[in-house]
């Protein structure tokens, strides 16, 4: 089996991770310990907090699986490294449509995005079509309403 490929992220957004996968083994604790006790009582197959732990378990495991591969994935890049007018993974970009409106976005890792604060993912079609692209070039974007073109007005880092 072949390397996943590598995920960047911000630091933040791999502290998160390794916050949540302690988190993960602490609820993994209490949900042993519970399925246990319920087990203890008895006729296992009719027992609803047994049949519940077991299946919340099953939950736990899937998800600290995953995240341990990303957490192993992980590239940690500092947003806050200045790399000049060119847009790389951490870049807050400011873009403008055809009608003069502007949109502001920074780039993140995919565990990292909330487009209600502006943080898109890399590997987005809009952080696809941003990567390695300069300040005022212009940008098609295929979008479900249709291909946009954006402009580039402004790269910050930090």
């Amino acid at each position: 089996m072949s390397d996943p490929p590598p995920q960047y992220m911000t630091p933040q957004g791999y502290e998160a991770l390794q916050r949540e996968i302690v988190e993960l083994d602490a609820e993994r604790k209490r949900v042993v310990q519970g399925v246990a006790d319920a087990a203890a009582e008895g006729d296992r197959s009719e027992n609803a907090e047994y049949i519940y732990g077991k299946k919340r378990l099953r939950e736990v495991d899937r998800r600290m699986r995953f995240v341990a591969r990303a957490i192993d994935a992980a590239v940690v890049v500092d947003p806050r490294e200045d790399r000049g007018e060119r847009v790389f993974f951490g870049a807050t970009v400011v873009l403008e449509d055809e009608e003069g409106t502007t949109f502001t976005y920074q780039l993140v890792g995919e565990h990292e995005t909330d487009a209600k604060r502006g943080r898109i993912s890399y590997r987005s079609p809009v952080g696809r079509a941003l990567i390695k692209r300069s300040l005022d070039d212009e940008v098609v974007v295929k979008t479900p309403r249709g291909e946009r073109v954006l402009t580039i007005v402004e790269v910050r880092y930090g």
